[in-house]
């Protein structure tokens, strides 16, 4: 998801001045042999998890009514985005698009997105976890509406537990206690790791997830206020780079080299005993993982009552600018942000919907591992934090992590990379 948020901000600064100046072009609505307004619907979901699930959902909404006719078009991860904000400077974009949930506000600043004010009231908005909904806001305007978010879990090996001489039940729930618990969880052939019980960059978490969670869920630009080069942001980098030591570059590089996808996942595998990741991780486990006798539970505090933070991103349902038929597009959007939808999308996912009836409903629905995470996920929202792209500090993003990769490759200390980070950033507020 960063990478993506990355590819998006980027295009905002080539195709943003194009975008706002393209003006709106409007054609007669295409239409099928039987009436209908052809809604064009992009989204990246082509996976054989995925696909079937949103045209499950563009199916029932064209049998349920007379008037619109959506169209799905998949687009690869990344290319959706270039390609949106292209056509949209071309002034004939899709109908409806999956974005970005944190970037909102860039494309409503840069004028690539539709106001969806008019269509929407407080019980609309009412429907959604307030989190989300706020991401979608831009100078008092509504510009998209969430459609789903994440947040990350530990992912731990019950078998490996009980192996371990460690209580199965109880998770760690402090990184002293992630520190104690891996070692015990390590298996070594003299030098060589057979298992290794933790690895805090592995899985979908990377090093700003653990500098939130140390910060008492504190990101990089907090109400407009850069809060980069903290103690606290500090010491979770020197943490990191303690693990690699303690492991070895050899152990890391040679595990991450067998790092694959599904089967090969190396949890599933048993090669790592825990293992951070979305809760949508689960289908992995679920279709490749049968044996694997597993718990979940939140992020590890940073200390005893810092709190559980995790990172959350996201996408949303949008309107670029531009498109032809708004109000079948925004009729299409209600429909696939509302109960029923939103229920089947997180029920065959395990996927955090925004909706807030549709989350709850689907608890309901689930039992066995599959309640157990989608419980979980839902749960661990109250810990996680959203943090959009304020447009004041665009692609940010590409200035701090450089910073952040060179003091995990060693090149500088963890306290001289976020002093020149924050230095750095402080240079291109707008």
């Amino acid at each position: 998801m960063k990478r993506g948020l990355a590819i998006i901000v980027a295009v905002f600064m080539l195709i943003g001045l194009l975008a706002g100046c393209s003006g709106e072009q409007k054609a007669d609505a295409e239409k099928t042999k039987d009436g209908k307004v052809v809604v064009d619907f992009w989204t990246f979901w082509g996976s054989e998890t995925r696909r079937p699930i949103i045209e499950k959902i563009i199916d029932d909404y064209n049998n349920s009514q007379d008037k619109v006719f959506v169209k799905h078009t998949f687009l690869p991860w990344g290319d959706i985005w270039t390609k949106n904000l292209a056509s949209v400077a071309a002034g004939n974009p899709a109908d409806v698009i999956i974005n970005d949930i944190n970037t909102v506000a860039q494309r409503a600043e840069n004028k690539q997105v539709e106001d969806l004010s008019q269509y929407i009231d407080d019980s609309f908005k009412q429907k959604f976890y307030p989190h989300l909904w706020d991401t979608v806001e831009y100078d008092g305007k509504s510009y998209a509406v969430p459609f789903n978010t994440d947040t990350r879990l530990l992912f731990y090996n019950k078998t490996a537990f009980k192996e371990a001489g460690l209580d199965p039940e109880k998770p760690p729930a402090t990184w002293a206690e992630l520190e104690e618990y891996a070692k015990k969880l390590d298996v070594k052939d003299g030098d060589r790791y057979e298992r290794v019980g933790f690895y805090p960059l592995w899985g979908s978490v990377g090093a700003s997830s653990w500098m939130t969670n140390a910060d008492s869920g504190k990101g990089f630009i907090e109400d407009g206020e850069l809060t980069i080069n903290t103690p606290k942001k500090v010491e979770a980098l020197n943490w990191i780079l303690d693990w690699k030591e303690r492991l070895g570059e050899n152990t890391v590089q040679a595990f991450q080299a067998e790092f694959g996808s599904e089967q090969a996942n190396p949890f599933i595998a048993g090669k790592v005993a825990m293992w951070v990741d979305v809760g949508t991780f689960y289908t992995q486990l679920r279709d490749y993982g049968q044996d694997v006798d597993f718990g979940v539970a939140p992020i590890p505090a940073n200390e005893e009552g810092s709190g559980n933070w995790a990172e959350g991103g996201g996408f949303v349902v949008e309107i670029p600018k531009g498109a032809k038929h708004p109000e079948e597009a925004m009729d299409f959007i209600k429909y696939l942000t509302d109960v029923e939808a939103q229920k089947y999308w997180s029920v065959k996912n395990y996927d955090n919907v925004a909706n807030i009836e549709a989350a709850e409903a689907a608890l309901n629905e689930l039992e066995g591992p599959d309640k157990m995470v989608y419980e979980a996920s839902v749960k661990n929202l109250d810990q996680t934090k959203m943090f959009p792209v304020p447009v004041e500090y665009p692609d940010y993003h590409s200035r701090l992590n450089p910073h952040i990769d060179n003091a995990l490759l060693g090149k500088t200390s963890p306290e001289k990379a976020l002093e020149e980070a924050e230095e750095d950033i402080e240079k291109m507020k707008k």
